[in-house]
């Protein structure tokens, strides 16, 4: 499947009490996988949200980028092979690294959850925007772009979009590539919003 055809898989709302709860790839923690497009295990992007409990490698994925954002917790510190050392802080603090880094995560102060968004570097370019939403913000789609958006916190619903349910704290929103088209996204609080496009263009 070409990356165009499946950022065009549909536009959707995921309520979080959907997302699937799973073990990692190494069994030493817990993910609850939001989305993967194309859904199959030959995806080219992939969002979920990891739940770490104890200090634990991270699971390898070879010819994948990832970036990780603290959601809930007091911090993680992500203490690479090559003696790198980078902790991520509340509220939101952020770290873009390859997948197949060898990586120990270890916990602050107790639990934490964080966002993960995967994709394969060979296929597809990623770019990961922490914003407020005060009153109305606009993501426009494209025959190759397509927008993930992640609610962190507040409520917010897509104006003249009766088929697009409203998105309360921890849904999602998948915007599909496709004929160019403006959505404007209105209301108060806190979000992720992750725009995709076919690698190279």
């Amino acid at each position: 499947m070409s990356t165009a055809t499946a950022l065009s898989a549909a536009t959707r709302v995921i309520p979080s009490f959907e997302y699937r709860r799973e073990r990692w790839r190494n069994g030493l923690g817990w993910t609850r996988e939001i989305l993967r497009v194309p859904d199959s295990e030959e995806w080219q992007v992939r969002l979920s949200i990891a739940e770490i409990e104890q200090d634990a490698a991270f699971s390898s994925f070879p010819g994948i980028d990832r970036e990780l954002v603290l959601l809930r917790g007091e911090g993680l510190r992500l203490r690479f092979a090559d003696g790198a050392l980078h902790t991520l802080l509340p509220p939101h603090d952020r770290l873009r690294f390859a997948g197949e880094a060898e990586i120990h995560g270890e916990l602050v102060d107790g639990l934490t959850h964080d966002f993960n968004l995967m994709w394969r570097r060979d296929q597809v370019d990623a770019e990961l925007l922490h914003r407020p939403l005060v009153g109305s913000m606009f993501f426009f789609t494209e025959p190759g772009t397509a927008w993930a958006i992640h609610l962190l916190a507040g409520q917010a619903e897509f104006e003249g979009e009766p088929e697009l349910p409203p998105l309360q704290q921890g849904d999602t929103a998948w915007l599909a590539a496709g004929p160019r088209r403006r959505y404007a996204l209105r209301g108060g609080g806190e979000l992720l919003a992750i725009r995709l496009d076919p690698r190279g263009q």
